[in-house]
């Protein structure tokens, strides 16, 4: 990798796309303030050509003095366009279909997209200071157009290439192979990746497209997208700074209150163990685990909770050891003898077992006082 990647949020444009989900704009501009919190550095704000209401809503989250870059998503339509230059962002991506089973959908060939760059990177040129242009299903694209379509609207003066795996059938091989393919063709071209999580890749794909040649991609907070989603911004954050030790600029902690809040507003619930934001990141239980963490927070983590906004936890149920229970008790000031603790933990596995849960604060210590009685 030769440059710092460039991470898009997609949240307020591909994000709201996903089934059932509507952002008001209070919540809108709430989310715009909490990503430039976190240091994103470009924005996609929405789809000016819904109607009059989303470009009013993408206008004042422009007028509003957040410091990412804005960018408004296109169709190559002139009318599209004309509309995006309406909300006063100084970014634009153009959306070109470039497969032939998405063409044929439409009704259209590639000899129609060959004819519509000019005039719509032309149009676009004229309205915005920095005009992307996207490759809509690249991934399922004739390999030999793909190359055509990209020389083509390189050479009209587009400022980055978005390839899009739009119904996410890339692996991480598929994805390496790619990038690293048309890098090679292109070099020194702003790449973008722009992936979908249908086959639960996303993530991992876009990390491989920016070691692969590609220096931007798209990500929605929480993966919030059409069908199974997008890559996951916090993941990606993550996972490019502990896995390949380059730090974006996003703050962890920061994204950790926006997967919330748009969680909330989404009504999608966050999955207990989900990368980053799950309840479970930071929680253990196992004996063995437990045993290890009281030692070095990193035994069983592949990062200090704190590094990501939360806090290391150690709960106690069915799988516990001695170890950790002696801890819970011990900086509670209760003192068990080496039999009522071997006592106590036995009875701990079997209350956790018949309730099916970790215990709570209060049984433990009940448990400890009918052990000590006894």
């Amino acid at each position: 990798m030769y440059r710092t990647p460039h991470i898009i949020d997609s949240t307020l444009r591909d994000g709201e796309q996903a089934p059932g989900v509507v952002f008001t704009l209070d919540e809108k501009l709430r989310i715009a303030a909490m990503l430039d919190q976190c240091g994103v550095k470009e924005v996609e704000v929405g789809t000016p050509a819904m109607g009059e209401e989303e470009v009013q809503a993408i206008r004042e989250i422009v007028q509003s003095g957040f410091r990412f870059e804005k960018l408004c998503w296109a169709r190559a339509k002139e009318s599209d366009i004309v509309a995006s230059a309406r909300t006063g962002a100084n970014r634009i991506n153009i959306s070109f279909s470039v497969s032939d089973i998405q063409l044929s959908a439409m009704g259209r060939n590639r000899d129609w997209v060959m004819r519509q760059i000019r005039p719509m990177i032309s149009l676009a040129r004229s309205e915005f200071d920095f005009v992307a242009v996207g490759a809509q299903d690249a991934s399922r694209a004739d390999r030999g157009f793909l190359n055509e379509f990209i020389a083509a609207c390189l050479a009209e003066g587009a400022n980055r290439i978005r390839l899009a795996d739009t119904v996410g059938i890339l692996n991480p091989m598929t994805t390496a192979e790619m990038f690293s393919a048309v890098s090679s063709l292109f070099p020194f071209v702003d790449f973008e990746f722009h992936g979908h999580n249908d086959l639960g890749m996303a993530t991992a794909n876009s990390l491989v497209a920016l070691m692969s040649g590609a220096t931007a991609v798209s990500a929605t907070v929480n993966g919030l997208g059409e069908r199974a989603g997008n890559a996951f911004l916090e993941e990606l954050v993550a996972a490019l700074k502990v896995s390949s030790g380059i730090n974006t600029g996003n703050h962890l902690p920061e994204l950790q209150k926006l997967c919330r809040y748009v969680s909330e507003v989404s009504y999608r619930q966050t999955p207990v163990s989900k990368p980053i934001t799950g309840a479970n990141v930071c929680r253990h239980e196992s004996g063995i685990h437990c045993r290890s963490l009281l030692h070095n927070e990193l035994s069983y983590q592949p990062f200090r909770a704190e590094e990501i906004g939360r806090q290391t936890e150690m709960v106690i149920g069915k799988h516990s050891g001695k170890a950790i229970i002696d801890d819970f008790f011990r900086k509670r000031k209760i003192e068990l003898s080496e039999a009522e603790s071997q006592l106590l933990t036995a009875k701990v596995k079997q209350l956790s077992m018949r309730k099916k849960r970790e215990l709570s604060e209060v049984e433990l210590i009940s448990l400890a006082e009918s052990v000590k009685t006894k």
